[in-house]
């Protein structure tokens, strides 16, 4: 089947995506800068909790990872009410699984850090943050859904703008409340930037997707819709979960090595957050494209695409890494004054140019699998290289023998290519091909009917 002539292209999705992401990391980062000031244990308490607090928002995955595929697919394949009755489900499914999240930071935060080895000094700051986010948790889980499904319709524009609003409110708000209430501050910048963007996704829904929502769409969980969005969203938030779990096993490693490390871990992270947005909305336009073209049958498009997406996203990488590299010192000084982390913090940002073009790999080819409907591929090829190379390494590398954070970043570049290239091959011969004829087919089937 021939695509349609008016299929939507990869730039005009990519920069809207990529400012959205820049302006998420650029609060975390203006917000990692704030509690240092307090503080070097702030600073390594903030990182700390928001690393937990990630960890949590990927239960959120069991909906987002699907949300985005079952939409693009059935708008694809001309199938608008399939797609409103997804939209529409996972809004009540988001409600619950941000109340069990909520829950889960405020009732377990203090378990949930011993978990991640937080030192004496740190720990009571950080539970007391994770805490206080908890509400936030909760809109999370709604904003996430719902920001999902405009850009699925390639409203990334609007989706945009609710972001720019968020951030701009938790920012002004983060500023004045964070000299006077400590970190607990950041968490009251969190809710009410979280509940602005909500209120905002409840206008664009009504204006822009013509989606008005009832009552009950708020708290009931509808089989059917959510039956699409599971199939993709359960091995999606398995392969996320998977990789958190051990991602925070590193972590652990590096709370064991002391303030100081974790201080330079946290600090270092806020950066390579900003060097991998530029891979990740290349990624996440991708994706969008890729269900689209799943939808519509354009299967040689997509093949296409992604080839053409990956080299892109690599190149990108490089010069970005390098670019942030060079530029470490004077970055690192944005945080602390102190020499030991900033000349560690320096080591780091170099590795972290052999660590991304590897995690390319894995963004972008994971993702265009999941838009085909090839979701479990990722998770059962990868788990093995999370568990052993990023988790095991890191405590092999980089407390076993002794090579600190440097023996974690070498872990970490190795989990990331040995998974990348495990996707690149599974794109490369096809692998992911009777899944995209099988979704197509069932979408066309269901039109036919």
């Amino acid at each position: 089947m021939t695509a349609p002539s008016a299929r939507p292209r990869l730039f005009p999705l990519t920069w809207p995506l990529l400012l959205e992401l820049l302006l998420g990391i650029g609060i975390g980062i203006i917000g990692t800068a704030l509690a240092a000031r307090l503080s070097d244990d702030s600073g390594a308490a903030f990182g700390l909790a928001n690393q937990v607090f990630a960890a949590i928002f990927v239960l959120f995955r069991v909906i987002g990872a699907g949300v985005s595929v079952a939409v693009t697919q059935a708008l694809g394949a001309g199938r608008r009410d399939q797609a409103d009755a997804v939209a529409r489900a996972v809004v009540g499914a988001s409600t619950w699984l941000g109340a069990g999240g909520a829950m889960m930071a405020l009732l377990a935060a203090g378990p949930l850090l011993q978990l991640v080895n937080a030192p004496p000094e740190v720990a009571p700051l950080a539970r007391v943050l994770l805490q206080t986010l908890a509400p936030a948790l909760l809109i999370d889980a709604m904003n996430a859904s719902m920001s999902s499904v405009m850009r699925a319709h390639l409203r990334s524009r609007e989706a945009l703008a609710v972001v720019v609003v968020i951030q701009v409110v938790t920012l002004a708000v983060a500023l004045l409340a964070m000299p006077y209430l400590g970190l607990p501050g950041y968490a009251l910048a969190c809710l009410l930037g979280r509940g602005t963007g909500l209120a905002l996704h409840i206008v664009l829904w009504r204006s822009r997707l013509n989606l008005r929502l009832r009552g009950s769409d708020w708290w009931r969980l509808k089989r059917a819709p959510l039956a699409t969005v599971l199939h993709i969203g359960i091995p999606g938030a398995a392969e996320n979960i998977s990789w958190r779990l051990a991602f925070m096993i590193s972590l652990a490693a590096v709370a064991q090595l002391g303030a100081l490390a974790l201080a330079t871990h946290a600090y270092t992270t806020q950066l390579l957050h900003l060097i991998l947005i530029f891979g990740l909305a290349i990624a996440f336009a991708v994706e969008i494209l890729v269900g689209h073209m799943v939808g519509a049958g354009a299967l040689h498009a997509a093949h296409k695409l992604v080839r053409r997406s990956l080299g892109l996203g690599v190149v990108v990488a490089l010069v970005v890494s390098g670019g942030f590299a060079l530029a470490g010192p004077w970055l690192l000084k944005k945080f602390t004054s102190d020499p030991r982390i900033i000349e560690l913090g320096c080591t780091l940002l170099w590795w972290t140019v052999v660590v991304e073009p590897g995690r390319v790999f894995n963004m972008v080819v994971i993702n265009a699998l999941r838009a085909t409907g090839d979701a479990r591929y990722p998770v059962i090829a990868g788990s093995a290289s999370m568990a052993i190379v990023l988790a095991g390494g890191s405590w092999f590398l980089g407390v076993y023998l002794g090579w600190g954070l440097v023996g974690v970043w070498i872990a970490y570049a190795a989990d990331e290519w040995i998974r990348g290239l495990l996707m690149w091959r599974r794109w490369a011969t096809l692998g992911w091909l009777p899944h995209a004829r099988a979704a197509h087919r069932r979408l066309r089937h269901a039109r036919a009917g």
